[in-house]
This record gives structure tokens, sequence and C-alpha cells, in this order.
């Protein structure tokens, strides 16, 4: 469990439930390891109910954007923003410093980046310094291929050689803020978590980890917080389509005395 000092007093930091909105074409979608994507409805909307729900934090990825689509994206996070008050991640065909500023100004609280870092690591550093690390969250997508997690980039269609715990922490020393860790293997299937690869990822790093991929039911929110160190659970479809409840998720991971922000 990880513990925050205030005045030489330690004490626990809340886990956080994060809903992710995977856009395209300005539609909410969800798929099954990131391929067969349905519409699950329309992102405003969406996004405030689950803020009125109790949700920690929203996670916003444009996964098809392209630099003709930046001026829609633009529109479309302010949009969300104006109807939530909740911190605002969002990612999806960032580039350049440029990008990240336009995102920001347009009302997000955070960015979240994955290909790009991979291609430039040197824009999480300059990110970092520009923006504050609290700004950026440096996205991973990893599968786990004949034991090994290796960083998946563009959507989770190009594998690299990178290991997923070994750019994890180069990210971390390299300014940012949080981890979002995606399981290719668990995305959609609704089994659980990766528990194996997030405890061995929450205990080499410093910074906040956020598991995605496989959540399906309620206790597979409480196993991730029992058996690992992550800081919060990020899941799409389940609560798109209305099989688990954000408040009463949170009502009983307080049940099983895990710190959470009750509403």
């Amino acid at each position: 469990m990880r513990l925050n000092n205030f005045n030489g007093k330690l004490f626990m930091l809340t886990k956080r439930i994060i809903p992710c909105l995977d856009i395209k074409d300005g539609q909410t979608v969800k798929g099954v390891q990131f391929e067969n994507l349905v519409i699950a409805g329309d992102p405003v909307e969406l996004a405030a109910r689950y803020a009125q729900e109790g949700a920690d934090e929203l996670c916003f990825l444009d996964i098809t954007a392209t630099l003709e689509k930046r001026k829609t994206l633009k529109e479309l996070v302010n949009q969300i923003a104006s109807h939530i008050n909740i911190p605002f991640t969002v990612g999806g065909g960032i580039q350049s410093i440029q990008d990240i500023e336009v995102l920001l100004q347009a009302g997000a609280d955070k960015v979240t980046i994955n290909s790009a870092a991979v291609q430039n690591p040197q824009l999480v550093t300059e990110a970092a310094y520009q923006f504050g690390s609290q700004c950026m969250v440096v996205a991973i997508d990893a599968k786990n291929i004949e034991g090994n997690w290796l960083v998946h980039t563009h959507g989770g269609k190009k594998p690299t050689s990178l290991s997923l715990f070994e750019w994890a922490k180069e990210m971390q020393e390299r300014g940012a803020g949080e981890i979002l860790f995606t399981s290719m293997n668990n995305d959609g299937q609704k089994k659980g978590f990766a528990i194996d690869a997030l405890q061995q990822i929450t205990e080499m790093l410093t910074i906040p980890v956020i598991a995605s991929g496989g959540a399906g039911s309620q206790e597979d929110f409480g196993h991730l917080f029992s058996h690992t160190q992550a800081d919060a659970g990020l899941a799409a479809s389940i609560f798109h389509f209305n099989e688990i409840n954000i408040s009463s998720l949170k009502q009983y991971l307080y049940e099983l005395g895990i710190p959470v922000r009750l509403s």
C-alpha cells in the first residue's frame, strides 16, 4: 500500500477509479484486444454521467487521431471539460510540445502519450520540464509474448523490442508523472487485470501506476488493489454498458477496507 507523507504523518492514498473513453470519429467505441470496435455512446454524455457517479478521473483517448482531426479533437476536449468537475486526461495523436499545449489549453488536466514517446523519448523529458510531471502520463500498451512483456505502439498494432519494465523505468526517469499500463492480453476479456505484471511494475516504480485491461467485475478491482500497489484501475465497457456502477464499486471497495473517495 502506497503511503504519502504530510507534515510528518503517513496516510494512505485513496485508490482511483477511472472510466476510459476510447474515441473514434467523435464516438465512444470499445473492442476486444484492440480489435472489433463497437460504438458505446456519446462521449460528452458518458463523461457527465461518470462524473455524477463518482469517478475520480476521466481518460479520453482518440485512438485514430490524425493531424486533420486536431481541430475536432480540441473542440471535443473543450466540450467534455465543460461538463465535468474531475481531472481529465487526454491522449491520441500527440507528437509535439505544441500538441500538448493545445490540449491543456482546451481543458485537459493531463495528457498521455504512447507511440510518440517510443519514437522520441526526449519529448517526455521536454514536456515534463515545460508543463510539469503532474501533467504527463505515459501510456504503455504491452503484450506478453512467450513470457516477455513487449511494448506495442500505434494502437497495439506495431510490436517493439522494448521491455515493459525497462521502458516504464526509463519513462519515470525522464519525468513522467504516471504510467498507464494496458495489458493487451487482458484487454476486453473481462477476466481480471494482469496481476503478476502489475505487481512487478508497481514495486519497481515510485510514480503512480494506472492498471488497464481486463476488468469484468467488482472482484477484479478488489483483487487489483489487494494484490498490487496499483494506484488506479481503469476500465471502459463495463462502465459504458452499465455492467458496473461506479458508486456501487467504490462502496464495495470501501467495505473491503480499500481506501477510496466516496461521494
